[in-house]
């Protein structure tokens, strides 16, 4: 939820393979053994872009799809970190309870806890935890950083309604703010390991995926290019039937293409940035509030669930060895396919609710309300 997708997959990976090696190798595993290993692997990877819906600075493909809405829109109420929240976790919490309940039904059989109880058990996981010793300075430190940071972006603007400790500031201080004062700090506080380092430095803030923020920076771009060639005109034209076609319809139809797409498109970012443009445009032929497609649209993009290399997560677990594409096919096209009926139910309801989408937007133009 808090981390970028690859971040995190990178980070929990080897606290999964390190599970793992309690086990027998796997040419000597029961089959009970075997499919809890891939289901350990499977969970990370799956796990990981479904908890990155849940928050704005979860993926990218959110980062991108608010910066379009804004250049797209910019007379129109901004999406906040709250207000993303207030519908995204929703639908990430009953999302990653689906997904539990298929890796079980796939996975897990009737006598794998005994097949592991000798590998596995509350005792050797406590005496790990304790071989650990208490966490350092520069833990907790980091620990308290992070924390401050999601208060402060929860707390900055509540609803509507409740102004956060961003109204002090006259609405000049944006999350942007708030994580690059957070990262300062990182900066500034020593770690207490050696003298003179603190707990970030500039060799370690060189690793990050800096390509990202021009990934980032290319999408609004290409989004102002279609609407400033005409190419956003010609599109509206073609798919003019569209508009007496019933929303409902629509959306499932949207979040399939989007899910399918990033397949074949290694980045999901990319794949946000091609298509999101497309959604505004046909939601306005269409006569409906345009993030009504643009958010299932953009969120389906993280349902790159069936081949090894359609996003890097994937990639982290088939670099494991204990998961083969069969597993990804076995466990990614039922996932697709909930994520989708997912979408399909809470943009319209819940979503509808949310960004106010039944009431009109401020500042937009030829945008009626959606039809009944």
């Amino acid at each position: 939820m808090w981390m970028h997708n690859v971040a995190a997959a990178v980070m929990l990976m080897p606290v999964a393979t390190g599970l793992l090696q309690r086990l027998p190798p796997p040419s000597e595993q029961s089959e009970l053994v075997n499919k809890f290993s891939r289901a350990v692997v499977l969970t990370v990877v799956y796990a990981v872009p479904i908890g990155g819906m849940s928050t704005l600075t979860g993926t990218g493909v959110n980062l991108i799809l608010v910066g379009m809405w804004k250049s797209l829109e910019p007379g129109a109420k901004p999406i906040s970190f709250n207000t993303w929240f207030f519908y995204a976790f929703p639908v990430a919490f009953v999302f990653v309870i689906c997904f539990w309940c298929i890796l079980c039904l796939i996975y897990l059989r009737k006598g794998s806890g005994r097949a592991l109880s000798s590998y596995l058990s509350k005792a050797h996981l406590k005496r790990e935890l304790e071989a650990l010793g208490p966490m350092s300075f520069a833990e907790k430190m980091v620990l308290s950083v992070f924390g401050l940071l999601i208060i402060l972006w929860m707390t900055r603007r509540i609803t509507d309604d409740i102004p956060g400790w961003g109204a002090f500031f006259n609405g000049l201080v944006g999350d942007g703010s708030v994580s690059v004062m957070v990262a300062v700090l990182l900066f500034i506080i020593p770690n207490r390991k050696q003298e003179g380092e603190k707990l970030m430095d500039w060799n370690e803030c060189k690793k990050l995926p800096w390509n990202l923020i021009l990934l980032l920076g290319a999408g609004f771009a290409l989004a102002d290019g279609v609407q400033a060639s005409g190419l956003a005109d010609v599109l509206s034209r073609a798919i003019d039937f569209l508009e007496n076609a019933p929303y409902l319809a629509i959306v499932p139809a949207v979040t399939l293409i989007s899910s399918i797409i990033t397949e074949f498109i290694t980045s999901n970012d990319a794949t946000a940035t091609l298509i999101i443009p497309l959604l505004y445009h046909i939601a306005r032929t269409m006569h409906v509030h345009p993030l009504l497609l643009m958010i299932p649209g953009a969120m389906a993009t993280e349902f790159a669930f069936l081949l090894p290399t359609s996003t890097p997560s994937n990639v982290v677990g088939f670099a494991t060895g204990h998961i083969e594409i069969q597993d990804t096919l076995k466990v990614g096209l039922p996932l697709k396919l909930t994520g989708i009926a997912v979408l399909s139910l809470f943009m319209p309801s819940l979503g509808a609710l949310v960004f106010g989408t039944n009431n009109g937007v401020q500042g937009m133009t030829n945008i009626p309300l959606l039809r009944s």
